[in-house]
C-alpha cells in the first residue's frame, strides 16, 4: 500500500483523482480482507493529511461511506474498526469533512446499537452537529435523532440525560406528521414519566398508547403489563414486547387518591387486563381492599430497579413521628419500629391500605393504624396527615385522643361512578338522617350481594346444591 501511494504522489491532480479511485476500487474488491483495515487506514490518512487535495479526499471518503453502508465488509468487527479509525483520522478536520463525519457517526451508532452498547451509541449521536456547518438538518430529522438518543439512554436507565434530550425533541415535535416518529416520541414521553416516578402520568400515557392501532396487538397487551426491552423505532409493527413498564404497574405504584382511582377504574373496565397476572392486585386496589404483604411478593418480582428504589423519610416527617411516638407510651414490645416506607412500592401499598381503611372504619387510633401499616403510630399519623393535606384522604386528626376520623358524610369518589369509572350507577338509598347507620346498611347490602354471587357461582359449578 505504501508503494502504491508513493507512485501516486508525483502525478497531476487529474491523474491523482483517477489513480486514488482505482486504488480504492481494487482495495474493496479483494477477496482477502485480512489486512484491509490497515490498508484503508493508510489510504484515508494519506488523502486527508497529505497534500492530495480536498476534492480527492471528499471523493474517496464518500466512496468509503457508500461501501460501508452497502455492507461490502461482511465482518462486523472489521467494519466497526474501519469506521472508528476513519472517524479518528478525519475528526480534527471536521470543517472540511463534516458531511462524511456525520454519516460515519450514524453508522457507528447503528453498529453500537446492534451490540447493545446503548450509552456508547447515544454518546456518538450526541457528538453529531445538527445545527451548524455545511448542511443543517431539517427539524424532522433533528426530532428523529433526539428521540433515538432518548430511547438509547433509557435502555441504560439514564433518565436524567434522557429527559434533557426529550425536552429538545419537544421543541421540534410540531415539525412532523410522521406517525412513526410521533409514536416513538410519545413512547419516550411515557417512559420518562415512569423513570421520573410520575407513575400516575405514566399509567395514563401507557394506557392511551395501548389503543394505538399502528402497534402490534400483542405489543399493545404488553403495554398494559409486561416489562421488556425497548425495540428499534423502525420496527414497532413487528417488534417483541417493548416497554420497561406498563399501565397496570404504574397505576399500582401511583400515589393513592381520587386521581389514581380514576385510572384504576379505566384499567379494570378494559377487558384486556383481566387475563394478566397482576389483575388481582389491580382489582383489589380498585375496590379499596386492604393488601397484605404476601399478595405483593409476586408483583414485586416484575418491577424494574427504579420502581424498587429506596426512599428516605424526610427530616421533618421523621421528627414528627419521633415526637408523636415519644408522647405515646402504650406501644407494646412487639410493636413495629419502622418510621415510614422504605421503597416506592412500600409507600404505594401503605398509602393504599390507609385509603382502604377509610372505607372500612369510621375512625381508627394511631396505634391501630400503625399496626395495620406496620409502622410506628407516629409514622402512621404523619402519613395520614400528609394525605389529608394533599386532598387524597378525607378526614381529620385528633392528636389529643390520638384518633383519625374519616369523613363519611361527603359524596363518594366519582372514580367508580361517572368520571373514568364503570358508567352511571343509580343508587337508591333510604334517607335515615344518620350517616353511620346509612353506611352500615350499605355494607350489609354489599356483603349480602357478594355472598349471593358466590353461592350462584358454586351452584353453577355443581359444588353445592340449593334445596327449596
Amino acid at each position: 500500500m505504501e508503494g502504491r501511494l508513493a507512485q501516486l504522489a508525483p502525478l497531476s491532480q487529474k491523474d491523482k483523482a483517477s489513480g486514488y479511485q482505482t486504488l480504492f476500487s481494487e482495495l474493496i474488491s479483494r477477496d482477502d480482507h485480512a489486512n484491509i483495515a490497515q490498508d484503508i487506514h493508510a489510504l484515508v490518512d494519506n488523502v486527508v493529511n497529505q497534500d492530495v487535495g480536498l476534492v480527492i479526499g471528499r471523493q474517496i471518503l464518500s466512496e468509503l461511506v457508500k461501501a460501508l453502508s452497502e455492507s461490502v465488509f461482511k465482518d462486523a468487527t472489521v467494519k466497526k474498526a474501519i469506521v472508528e479509525d476513519t472517524l479518528n483520522i478525519i475528526r480534527p478536520r471536521i470543517v472540511s469533512y463534516e458531511e462524511q463525519v456525520n454519516t460515519l457517526s450514524f453508522q457507528l451508532a447503528d453498529i453500537l446499537e446492534e451490540e447493545e452498547e446503548w450509552s456508547e451509541a447515544a454518546r456518538v449521536l450526541m457528538g453529531i452537529s445538527l445545527d451548524s456547518g455545511q448542511r443543517a438538518l431539517p427539524d424532522e430529522e433533528k426530532l428523529r435523532v433526539y428521540v433515538r438518543i432518548v430511547r438509547l439512554l433509557l435502555e441504560d436507565e439514564d433518565s436524567v440525560q434522557a429527559e434533557r434530550f426529550y425536552n429538545r425533541a419537544a421543541l421540534v415535535a410540531h415539525s412532523t406528521q410522521d406517525k412513526e416518529i410521533l409514536l416513538s416520541f410519545k413512547l419516550c414521553q411515557a417512559r420518562i414519566s415512569d423513570y421520573s416516578r410520575k407513575f400516575l402520568e405514566a399509567a395514563g400515557r401507557y394506557h392511551e398508547l395501548s389503543w394505538v392501532p399502528e402497534i402490534d396487538e400483542e405489543e399493545r397487551r404488553h403495554m398494559l403489563h409486561v416489562s421488556a426491552t425497548f425495540a428499534s423505532s423502525s420496527h414497532y409493527a413487528h417488534a417483541p414486547p417493548t416497554f420497561s413498564s406498563a399501565a397496570i404497574t404504574c397505576a399500582i405504584l401511583a400515589p393513592a387518591g381520587p386521581n389514581r382511582s380514576r385510572v384504576l377504574a379505566s384499567l379494570c373496565r378494559d377487558e384486556r387486563t383481566q387475563d394478566l397476572s397482576s389483575f388481582k392486585i389491580l382489582e383489589k386496589m380498585f375496590r379499596d381492599r386492604i393488601l397484605r404483604s404476601s399478595e405483593i411478593k409476586e408483583f414485586e418480582g416484575t418491577l424494574k430497579a427504579h420502581q424498587l428504589a429506596r426512599i428516605e423519610v424526610s427530616a421533618n416527617d421523621r421528627l414528627a413521628a419521633v415526637v408523636a411516638d415519644d408522647a405515646d407510651d402504650t406501644a407494646g414490645p412487639g410493636a413495629s419500629t419502622r418510621k415510614g416506607p422504605s421503597t416506592v412500592l412500600d409507600r404505594a401499598v401503605m398509602e393504599h391500605n390507609l385509603l382502604a381503611s377509610s372505607k372500612v372504619y369510621n375512625n381508627i387510633t394511631f396505634k391501630g393504624l400503625g399496626a395495620l401499616l406496620d409502622v410506628t403510630p407516629g409514622a402512621a399519623e404523619t402519613m395520614a396527615r400528609k394525605m389529608i393535606e394533599q386532598g387524597r384522604l378525607k378526614g381529620s386528626i385528633d392528636q389529643v385522643e390520638k384518633l383519625i376520623s374519616f369523613d363519611v358524610t361527603g359524596e363518594d369518589d366519582d372514580a367508580q361512578g361517572k368520571a373514568g369509572g364503570l358508567g352511571d350507577v343509580e343508587q337508591v338509598e333510604e334517607d335515615t338522617g344518620a350517616p353511620f347507620t346509612k353506611r352500615w346498611d350499605m355494607q350489609i347490602r354489599l356483603t349480602a350481594a357478594n355472598v349471593e354471587t358466590i353461592v350462584q357461582h358454586l351452584t353453577e359449578k355443581g359444588l353445592v346444591s340449593v334445596r327449596g
